[in-house]
């Protein structure tokens, strides 16, 4: 049985504050814990440490439940040392969450901090094996840090302007919004080698703009063989016709995997991309429109179907 915890700023709660309830989950934890979080705005950073695991955090709706503060890559102020939760961009999140099977429905994660900050993570994820539904990630440039693990993101909402989805972990993104609010990069995907499984695929997804034309790229390579996938994705106007940026770098352009399959909109422009990033083929593209890509294991598999949703086994 799942243990539940309930958090309200009011005080009818078991506790006042998210990092309350997570630090009284014990270390190399074996139980679902359920944090229950009351409306209410939660200004403080959030630190879910390693072997923390199996903790979900859960709101009424994400318009309601907002986890908000405000750090940047060369301004951190947090309740943990710099020891553990990294610095720079690293250590800047707002939630860092470190515990594996970490699940969190209905929740905004927010960086508050403004324009031209530079780097302000909302949330940075490394872990494994972590699931998000119907979740908001509000911020400008590095919104979203899915660093290192599998992921799974269902019917959220992410924003930002420049390398707003970066990192290193594999995930996929189903049913999301995607909202460039200015002239950027979507994602900044890090994968070092040919060998590695990592990539982020979006798959029935929606790009949406700010009214203006061709000012955001999908992506550029962080890693020399990045890899991204759009598929029956939207792409608004605010796409440019050559869709992808090299970072500055033609090297990159041998190696990184840039893919489409089988996008609409004004802002998919096939024919006008550049010629280092290519349309799938149906039989190259099977392998990234499968919940496999993030579960790969078969034997051993940690999502479930439940009905037309896929719901985390430890669950």
């Amino acid at each position: 049985m799942a243990r539940v915890i309930t958090v309200a700023q009011d005080g009818t709660g078991d506790y006042r504050t998210l990092q309350e309830a997570i630090d009284t989950v014990p270390f190399s934890n074996t139980c679902r814990t359920v944090i229950r979080l009351s409306p209410g705005i939660y200004r403080q950073p959030v630190y879910i440490p390693k072997t923390k695991n199996l903790i979900t955090v859960a709101g009424i709706s994400p318009e309601l439940t907002l986890l908000t503060w405000n750090n940047t890559a060369t301004k951190i102020d947090h309740h943990q040392p710099a020891r553990l939760i990294g610095t720079g961009t690293f250590g800047c999140g707002s939630t860092i969450v470190e515990g594996e099977d970490f699940i969190a429905e209905n929740i905004t994660f927010e960086n508050s901090a403004p324009e031209g900050s530079g780097q302000a993570v909302a949330i940075r994820v490394t872990a494994d094996r972590c699931a998000f539904y119907n979740c908001r990630f509000l911020g400008w440039q590095d919104t979203l840090y899915l660093h290192h693990g599998k992921q799974y993101l269902k019917d959220c909402y992410i924003e930002g302007s420049v390398d707003f989805i970066f990192g290193n972990s594999t995930a996929l993104l189903e049913h999301c919004h995607i909202h460039c609010k200015s002239a950027g990069f979507i994602t900044a995907q890090s994968r070092k080698s040919s060998q590695e499984t990592t990539g982020y695929v979006f798959l029935r997804c929606v790009i949406t703009g700010n009214g203006g034309t061709q000012y955001s790229y999908l992506g550029r390579p962080w890693g020399p063989f990045g890899r991204v996938v759009f598929a029956y994705t939207y792409m608004d106007a605010c796409i440019k016709h050559h869709g992808w940026n090299n970072w500055g770098k033609t090297e990159n352009e041998r190696s990184a995997c840039f893919y489409e399959y089988r996008c609409f909109g004004p802002g998919s422009c096939a024919d006008k991309r550049v010629t280092w990033a290519r349309e799938l083929v149906d039989e190259e593209a099977d392998q990234f429109l499968m919940h496999s890509f993030i579960d790969p294991n078969s034997e051993r598999p940690w999502l479930a179907q439940r009905m037309a949703l896929r719901v985390p086994y430890s669950a």
